[in-house]
């Protein structure tokens, strides 16, 4: 018998947690969802598609699904349970991941919106090859897809794993392989029958479950007698001992998953890869219908992976004092935190555990047909009409990526269960940022480069992008046989060269390479085409250079804690407001404030810098 408050037995001895309490009400809401699902998301797929339509549906994609559809994509099942388990295990700080999405959300809105959809790309290796060269395009369509196929692989094994364990001793048991094979067939009908107007209807679906789901756990959560609301944890956190508490975003510089040195430099790195050169997360802005409702949609899905933090994060953190109160520590492995905080807090009988089911269930589904649904555009358009058949019609292009589903998923599923183990206890979502790290800073210091210094040469970039993963292995060989033997570097930076401080390295390296390069192969005399970038980058750094300008005196106020960090958000804040009503004002188009995306991005800035200061 398990007592509440120690163990009689070892760790390892204790069961996965599992769901065998689901009712009849669950099980019918989990069907009735799904079906819906399916037929509501499969409905535009009755009438023959073209290309553009299959592919970018048809380019009329309103603010609100590129909202839905880029959330959709973004917060899929791996992200849900990591959040929760690295909450439970590490802290709030995890949710630098979501807050500091908002920069590069705001750069993807106001910067490379306008760049993109002047030049009605399908995909971003085009946009390569019409700044630099073909060889450039190649490149990122070598890459992207790599990169995709590595968290295709992943979302099948965290995809069957959390479908074997949601569905344990319910009557409808899953194994991992029996898991992957259901994730594969799904996967296949929504994206070869639907195409992208199927897979952005499933995503909008998929938003609204997902945010419902995970507000209701965590409202669940935060009535516990042990918590007592939002309030009642940071009070709970605070009296814990300083070095014990994890309502904090801050981890010392040596931590080794999450620093807050590496926060600041190689995460907000990662972020611009993901918000403004990732194919499946830029596709959705390229399939919007006007310029305004791309950067509407891009920021309304902030506003929305904001609610992330505090209801899949803290209560994540919130489970950890729980647990530990009713059945006592290290119970739970970090991945397994979602279900075991569903079979704790959820009461049954009401359909409530059905619905997060289906929820979750969708969410392993959605991230998948979204990733194969971009890595079939770039195979259709950058291999099949680049160098098989370029003068293909829609019907043979559409046919080509049809066929190549199957292909794929094939491949992840066979990956996915030779590669990894089922009953891992590590931080899935942190060993796989880890694991792709290597592969991002290259693409940023490209697409940077080309949109903002217009010298850059065509064959530095190719350069940048083949080379720069392995200045990467470099990197990680130095510091961890050499530089970790210096005090200093030990101290600060920890035992071993955590990833967010290298691809932090790497970037630097690679734009201080990129230069070098450019200036060589401009010296040389060798013909670069002309390119027009249209954007006026002189108002974006006059925001930038305002903005820290009036952060700056905030930030050493605290550090020298003269003011509180609760104090400062409020300044930092009603800061970060007033410079954006200057903006609103200044606009030309004189619309009502309420209609104006820049009320929004300056509301979202806002709110974000308030958390910054407020949970530091």
């Amino acid at each position: 018998k398990i007592q509440r408050n120690n163990y009689p037995l070892p760790i390892t001895h204790y069961p996965l947690p599992m769901l065998s309490t689901l009712q009849t009400v669950d099980i019918i809401v989990v069907i009735s969802l799904l079906v819906f699902l399916l037929v509501a998301s499969m409905y535009s797929s009755f009438h023959k598609k073209d290309s553009e339509e299959y592919f970018m549906a048809g380019r009329s994609l309103k603010w609100y699904s590129v909202a839905g559809s880029i959330f959709g994509t973004n917060i899929h099942a791996q992200q849900i349970i990591g959040m929760m388990g690295i909450g439970y295990s590490i802290g709030f700080a995890q949710s630098h991941y979501e807050v500091l999405a908002v920069p590069a959300i705001l750069m993807l809105a106001y910067i490379f919106i306008p760049i993109y959809r002047k030049r009605e790309v399908f995909t971003l290796s085009q946009f390569l090859e019409n700044r630099y060269s073909a060889n450039a395009r190649l490149a990122y369509t070598i890459i992207m897809i790599t990169f995709i196929m590595i968290q295709l692989i992943a979302g099948f094994y965290i995809g069957s794993r959390t479908l074997g364990i949601l569905f344990q001793g319910s009557g409808f048991e899953v194994s991992y392989l029996g898991g992957i094979l259901i994730i594969a067939v799904i996967t296949c009908l929504f994206t070869v029958v639907g195409g992208m107007e199927s897979v952005v209807i499933a995503d909008n679906i998929l938003t609204i479950l997902m945010i419902f789901s995970i507000v209701l756990m965590g409202i669940l959560m935060y009535c516990q007698p042990e918590i007592k609301g939002l309030s009642g944890l940071l009070t709970l956190d605070r009296s814990m001992a300083p070095d014990a508490q994890k309502m904090h975003l801050y981890l010392p510089s040596n931590h080794p998953k999450l620093p807050w040195g590496g926060i600041f430099t190689g995460l907000i790195i990662l972020h611009f890869f993901y918000w403004t050169t990732n194919q499946y997360q830029v596709q959705r802005v390229l399939a919007a219908a006007t310029d305004r409702d791309a950067r509407l949609g891009t920021i309304a899905a902030g506003f929305l992976k904001l609610i992330i933090p505090f209801f899949s994060i803290a209560v994540g953190v919130a489970a950890y004092y729980l647990f530990k109160s009713r059945f006592g520590e290290n119970v739970v492995k970090p991945d397994d935190t979602f279900l075991k905080v569903l079979e704790t807090v959820v009461p049954g009988g009401y359909g409530f555990t059905g619905l997060i089911l289906a929820g979750l269930t969708c969410a392993i589904f959605s991230a998948i047909y979204s990733m194969m649904n971009s890595v079939t555009t770039m195979l259709s358009f950058d291999v099949y009409r680049k160098y098989i058949n370029p003068t293909a019609t829609d019907r043979q292009t559409v046919g080509f990526g049809q066929v190549f589903v199957f292909f794929m998923c094939g491949l992840a599923a066979v990956l996915s269960f030779t590669t990894y183990d089922p009953t891992s206890s590590d931080n899935f979502f942190l060993k796989l940022a880890d694991q792709i790290s290597y592969l991002k800073p290259g693409l940023v210091v490209a697409f940077f480069g080309g949109v903002f210094w217009k010298k850059t040469h065509s064959k530095a970039a190719v350069i940048i992008l083949w080379g720069l993963p392995l200045v990467g292995f470099g990197l990680d060989y130095l510091y961890n046989h050499h530089l970790t033997n210096i005090p200093f570097f030990r101290e600060n930076f920890g035992e071993k060269l955590n990833f967010l401080y290298r691809v932090f390295a790497m970037t630097m390296v690679g734009s201080v390479l990129l230069i070098l390069l450019s200036q060589y192969f401009n010296g040389k005399g060798t013909p670069e085409k002309e390119h027009d970038l249209s954007v006026s980058m002189s108002g974006v750094w006059r925001a930038m250079g305002l903005f820290f300008l009036l952060q700056l005196p905030v930030l050493l106020l605290v550090f020298f804690k003269i003011l509180t960090p609760q104090s400062a958000s409020i300044i930092g804040a009603l800061a970060t407001g007033v410079l954006f009503f200057k903006y609103l004002k200044e606009e030309k188009e004189q619309l009502p404030f309420w209609k104006s995306d820049i009320f929004y991005s300056g509301l979202l800035s806002t709110i974000t810098v308030w958390i910054l200061y407020f949970f530091a």
